[in-house]
């Protein structure tokens, strides 16, 4: 297996792990990276990996970065349009989509244009656009492979199997920090309380969204267009080890389970060395000591989040989006302390309640509507 792959995010959690797939594995090599404002961090990864391209979004980044690597060959580019040079640097095969937000929307449709195998970190892109991805995906014959642990695991479980015999998919959480509190006990949370995962080393925003239980919403229906089901055919379960990753019931009642560390490299390796099995040591499950798993029903009342990703779902069309734009606004003034926990989630329902829909929604139509949902979520908080 020799790969060439191009970073998107590579400063970032899924990112940074990602290099360090790629340290493990000799066959995989990085032609281009990219990342918003961290000069420093991009700066080392420049000179370990010395790609053709490296991206900074901001502009005074960029030229930061340009001056401390002007010895190397590496071609420093900024802002969207190097987003997309270096989602499509014509030496990679695969893009690894881990930047946050609706940001990747437009790297990634260019990287699958271009004939990439797309490993897809950034849910945002198929939550808002996943029927024009997907579509778009098969047009090109490129794949799409899942990073996130949930939808690495149903990939896996399929593997093999006739997806139109799905029963149910099962998509195991967690439960994040707050598992078992109500609104009134979330009603001071801090940044720094909302930040302490107790399974995962995971980015700001993402972490975030766990404790919300929003994570579990957007992964949802993520898997409704990954894997071709409808939102009433996804079920979480609570498994609070965070040992069984997701799993899959067949129309006979059999029920296929991916079980493994909670390590992201691990799915990350899995998307890199597809459709092998390539040897990786991220550690081992060792059952005699882990002793007991438990599962529970989700909370949609005091987590009101979930809830509302699922009534986003079984609409569809620009609804996700709005959704999913409502969130990531308001989980960045929460992280600036600008905005209470419970605030959240509130400012989703918001604007899902203020939305008219537009069905079957063009990328333009979606990326207007996060603009359009950013204007009214900023007249009313």
């Amino acid at each position: 297996m020799r790969k060439s792959i191009s970073v998107l995010g590579s400063t970032g959690s899924v990112g940074m792990q990602t290099l360090d797939v790629v340290r493990a594995n000799g066959d995989i090599r990085v032609v281009s990276l990219a990342a918003g404002q961290n000069v420093e961090r991009m700066t080392a990864q420049v000179r370990e990996f010395k790609p053709r391209i490296a991206c900074m979004w901001n502009e005074d980044a960029a030229n930061e970065l340009k001056a401390r690597v002007a010895d190397l060959d590496t071609r420093v580019v900024c802002g969207m349009d190097g987003l997309i040079e270096a989602a499509t640097e014509k030496s990679a095969d695969t893009v690894v989509t881990a930047v946050v937000g609706m940001i990747g929307l437009r790297p990634t449709f260019a990287a699958i244009d271009a004939g990439k195998d797309i490993a897809l970190a950034n849910k945002e892109t198929i939550v808002t656009a996943g029927p024009l991805i997907m579509a778009r995906a098969k047009e090109k014959g490129v794949r799409i492979l899942p990073v996130d642990s949930e939808h690495s695991a149903i990939f896996q479980c399929l593997n093999g199997e006739d997806g139109k015999k799905i029963s149910r998919i099962l998509l195991t959480a967690s439960g994040g920090p707050f598992r078992g509190m109500t609104r009134d006990q979330m009603e001071n949370i801090t940044v720094a309380q909302a930040l302490h995962h107790p399974n995962w080393a995971m980015g700001h925003k993402i972490t975030i969204d766990s404790s919300t239980m929003v994570n579990k919403g957007l992964e949802a229906i993520e898997a409704r267009w990954l894997f071709g089901v409808e939102m009433d055919q996804i079920e979480v379960v609570v498994q609070p080890e965070s040992i069984i990753h997701s799993m899959v019931e067949f129309a006979d009642g059999s029920i296929i389970a991916q079980l493994g560390v909670t390590d992201m490299r691990l799915p990350i390796h899995y998307a890199l060395s597809y459709p092998e099995r390539v040897p990786f040591d991220c550690g081992r499950l060792d059952f005699k000591k882990l002793g007991t798993l438990h599962f529970e029903a989700p909370d949609p009342e005091n987590f009101r989040g979930l809830k509302l990703a699922y009534e986003a779902g079984r609409t569809a069309g620009t609804m996700t989006t709005v959704f999913n734009a409502a969130n990531e606004w308001a989980v960045g003034r929460f992280l600036k302390g600008n905005l209470r926990y419970l605030e959240i989630v509130d400012v989703i329902e918001d604007a899902m309640r203020a939305h008219r829909v537009k069905e079957n929604p063009s990328l333009e139509t979606i990326l207007e509507t996060e603009k359009e949902t950013y204007a009214y979520i900023e007249s009313r908080w």
